[in-house]
């Protein structure tokens, strides 16, 4: 796998974001964290507010949040929110760069969660972690190696049964804010998606 600054972002590519919480600890606590986050992460793509109110999983009470861009500027490939990191799988399709939208999501994030537990201090871990992928094999290897996170934990048996991933969007559920378009080619179908997914996930390193 190749690390690289995050700040190397260019039209095309695709990136695996991650971070986890600051000395380990939990960022994500209830159910409406992870739907915080999400909403975050929805708004950064460019999707309104009155579109993600509409699903169960993206939806919150209310919002100030001042998080608006273009839907044409990025694509979210995969997604698995963990209790203590997240990963992301995103495409660059415009000039705004992938990092910008990233540190916005984690910095409204960070100040939901001070507000909401009464803390102070860094909620993640230093700055965001970058994997380019640079190979149709990578993509596949990162969509599992994301997608299996939940398994790997012992959170769940199925990936299909964890709430907070992509995974079911492979399958049967339909978020908007992801874009299974481009996985989807690389797979005969979604019984080939699903044994791939099990099988890439046991390989060690990324191609």
């Amino acid at each position: 796998m190749k690390k690289r600054d995050y700040k190397e972002f260019g039209v095309g590519t695709i990136a695996h974001i991650y971070n986890r919480g600051n000395n380990k600890e939990k960022i994500f606590f209830d159910e409406q964290d992870y739907k915080a986050f999400l909403f975050r992460l929805g708004l950064a793509l460019g999707f309104e507010e009155k579109e993600l109110q509409k699903e169960k999983m993206l939806s919150l009470p209310y919002s100030r949040i001042r998080i608006s861009a273009n839907k044409k500027l990025f694509k979210l490939h995969s997604f698995c929110l963990m209790p203590n990191h997240f990963h992301l799988l995103i495409e660059q399709d415009g000039e705004t760069s992938i990092s910008k939208i990233i540190s916005q999501i984690c910095t409204s994030f960070s100040m939901y969660i001070n507000k909401k537990y009464k803390r102070v201090g860094h909620v993640f871990q230093d700055c965001f972690k970058t994997v380019i992928i640079d190979s149709h094999p990578q993509l596949m290897w990162t969509s599992a190696y994301i997608h299996m996170n939940p398994v790997r934990d012992d959170l769940v048996k199925n990936p299909q049964n964890y709430t907070w991933s992509s995974y079911s969007d492979y399958i049967e559920r339909k978020l908007p804010i992801v874009h299974t378009g481009l996985l989807k080619s690389l797979f005969e179908d979604r019984k080939s998606f699903e044994e791939e997914t099990l099988t890439l996930s046991c390989v060690k390193d990324s191609p």
